[in-house]
């Protein structure tokens, strides 16, 4: 039995507005105004911290570095630790009431891990869920190509009311991320095996961002009825109320 999903193709927002925009939606969600929802869209260069980095002793200097690589910093309300994305990324927050499909947390890591992996393996992507030893934002739940490159990220934000989602697929264009988290890594202390950083496309040359989305679409299509929807101009004025819990000085 499929499940009805709001799918909306979106544009970046910018780093900051992203976030927010993903806390907006999980908003009406929660308060029954929107249903179970999918966002994608290819995210402006950001690396998006979790709470535990905020008390790493170089955390200034992480941040600094961010920016040194043209790479906007913002603070993740959602677990893990650095992690960084570009325009040759992808980024999927998926929120449903905290009564529906995919009830435990734990669940949801497993189900949606094999989903995505399952999708790119559409694309002859060797793509297994599993952390590499000496990853960034270390996940069990990761997805990896090859046991080489870790290429998807994932992590929830769960109430009582609804969950958020969210994943971030490096596609293309790996050095400026590999560069960045580098010395964001160093600054923050944390050691790191930057092999394990990179994109898809180190490993499958050509593949596209339009690949990628068009196969986890494909993929969510076997199991939800998607009906494709516009972020509309409340939610995004929505989200503002979020800006400042994301921003960092």
């Amino acid at each position: 039995m499929s499940h009805h999903l709001e799918y909306i193709a979106d544009t970046s927002k910018g780093a900051v507005r992203d976030l927010g925009v993903a806390r907006a939606l999980l908003d009406d969600v929660r308060n029954g105004t929107r249903g179970p929802t999918l966002r994608i869209y290819q995210p402006q260069p950001t690396v998006a911290f979790g709470a535990r980095d905020r008390f790493a002793e170089g955390f200034p200097q992480a941040t600094q570095a961010a920016r040194a690589h043209g790479f906007t910093p913002a603070l993740r309300t959602l677990g893990g630790r650095a992690a960084a994305y570009h325009l040759g990324s992808l980024v999927l927050d998926h929120m449903e009431p905290a009564s529906t499909l995919y009830g435990k947390t734990q669940e949801r890591f497993t189900q949606f891990g094999e989903l995505y992996a399952s999708a790119l393996r559409t694309l002859g992507v060797d793509a297994r869920v599993g952390e590499i030893p000496g990853e960034y934002c270390p996940g069990e739940f990761s997805v990896n190509a090859a046991g080489r490159i870790k290429i998807i990220g994932t992590a929830q934000r769960v109430t009582n009311k609804g969950w958020l989602f969210s994943s971030s697929v490096i596609v293309t264009d790996p050095q400026p991320i590999r560069a960045c988290l580098t010395d964001v890594e160093a600054a923050l202390g944390v050691e790191w095996d930057p092999q394990t950083g990179g994109a898809l496309s180190e490993l499958h040359p050509g593949i596209t961002v339009e690949d990628v989305k068009d196969a986890f679409l494909t993929a969510y299509a076997t199991e939800w009825d998607l009906c494709e929807t516009a972020l509309t101009s409340e939610v995004i004025e929505a989200s503002r109320a979020y800006d400042e819990r994301h921003r960092l000085a």
